[in-house]
């Protein structure tokens, strides 16, 4: 009988870690990350391109922040723009 009893137990602890593995990767899963906004960069010689890191050193980043690897639509999150206007 105590054969039958630990074989119970280490199942109970197998369900119990595996339990723990998915609950844990369950909370962890939904976090939701925004992906990294993308900036026009001025180079010395006045050339513009697009990255969301600097292309080197002597880059400028540029004020807008876009959602596209073209640098066409802006992020509305990155400018704080709400929609609504300040009442003056």
């Amino acid at each position: 009988m105590m054969d039958s009893f630990s074989k119970n137990r280490k199942n109970a602890m197998k369900r119990f870690r595996c339990l723990a593995a998915v609950l844990s990767l369950a909370f962890a899963l939904p976090g939701e990350a925004a992906p990294a906004p993308w900036y026009k960069w001025r180079g010395a010689s006045g050339e513009t391109v697009c990255a969301q890191t600097s292309p080197g050193p002597g880059w400028v980043r540029l004020k807008a922040a876009y959602v596209d690897p073209r640098c066409q639509r802006r992020d509305q999150r990155a400018t704080g723009k709400t929609g609504t206007k300040n009442a003056k």
